[in-house]
């Protein structure tokens, strides 16, 4: 039977409430009602007097799962929309990201964020925050790409005694299947070669790996193999495997949904150029969504974030060099 993207995320949080009792969920509508995407469905019932329904203020659910931490608790958060976290900003790079560093007493809360776009969600609902959230210190940033790692991920997340957020994409959620979830494997801060390749190196994470996979199927009957990085997660960011692979191509391109300004393509491109700039043969590129407000109608979301064809563009641009 497969499990989908968004069912690997409910599985993980019944896990994580069977295995550990401080844990425990809070979010806005998240008991009876299952949340805005039922990623709790049936946990209310399964664990009752652990799932909490939340006010509609995420500076507040924020503050009080950093308290219940402190207290030694393991909270999950989940935002509705990922672009709503930024009302408990302040909660969220100053206390919790603080709290380890000026205390000494760890926070581990796991904020869930439903990341992303998808057609006629608009500006509201459809950004990427990661870039943003890992500009501070003390924060664990992770991007899962495929069914298994939403699952191991989100576990891997709440065992950590840093504040986390869990960039979940909305768009994953029932596109993407899974015959079975596999085994634990590799740990948060490590990426993996979705794809070998000898050509060009493409670096993405999230949803675009799969744009990227897509777009590295299409550049095969052109007779080039690409090679695929999934960062998994952004902070901490794998740079000795992209080093590595970029030293197998020469080429890289640098590929990720949210905004084009000071993102984790930026850093991406930034390392290789300080510290691998011998091993390119052409000027490392990276591809972003456009830097305008998301768009709500399809055909305009499509044209605006990275897609198959505009990826396969960018590295044919790259391989041209």
């Amino acid at each position: 039977m497969s499990l989908t993207y968004l069912e690997a995320i409910r599985e993980a949080q019944y896990e994580a409430l069977r295995q550990n009792p401080d844990v425990f969920l809070y979010g806005q509508d998240i008991g009876a009602f299952g949340g805005a995407f039922k990623a709790t469905k049936g946990l209310a019932r399964e664990f009752p007097g652990r799932v909490f329904d939340a006010p509609i203020s995420e500076d507040a659910m924020v503050g009080l799962a950093v308290g219940a931490a402190i207290e030694g608790a393991r909270p999950i958060l989940e935002m509705q929309f990922a672009d709503f976290s930024s009302v408990g900003f302040n909660q969220i790079v100053n206390q919790a990201g603080t709290q380890y560093w000026r205390t000494d007493v760890p926070c581990p809360i796991t904020i869930r964020l439903p990341s992303g776009g998808t057609p006629g969600s608009g500006p509201f609902h459809s950004q990427s925050m990661e870039s943003i959230y890992a500009h501070y210190p003390g924060l664990v940033i992770v991007t899962p790409a495929t069914v298994e790692d939403a699952y191991w991920m989100l576990l891997d997340s709440v065992e950590l005694n840093d504040p986390v957020m869990f960039c979940e994409h909305k768009f994953l959620y029932y596109h993407l299947k899974a015959d079975s979830l596999g085994e634990r494997s590799l740990p948060i801060g490590k990426a993996r070669i979705a794809r070998p390749g000898r050509h060009a190196t493409v670096v993405t994470y999230s949803a675009m790996l799969h744009e990227a996979l897509k777009s590295a199927e299409e550049l095969q009957l052109d007779g080039y193999q690409i090679e695929v990085v999934d960062l998994r997660s952004v902070k901490p960011m794998d740079t000795d495997t992209i080093l590595a692979s970029v030293a197998r191509t020469g080429r890289l391109l640098a590929v990720g949904e949210s905004f084009p300004w000071g993102g984790v393509t930026a850093e991406i491109v930034a390392r290789v150029s300080a510290e691998a700039f011998h091993l390119l043969d052409a000027p490392p590129m990276r591809l972003n969504s456009k830097d305008t407000p998301i768009p709500y109608h399809p055909n305009l979301w499509k044209s605006h974030r990275p897609t198959v064809t505009t990826i396969s563009d960018a590295v044919r641009r790259l391989l041209r060099y």
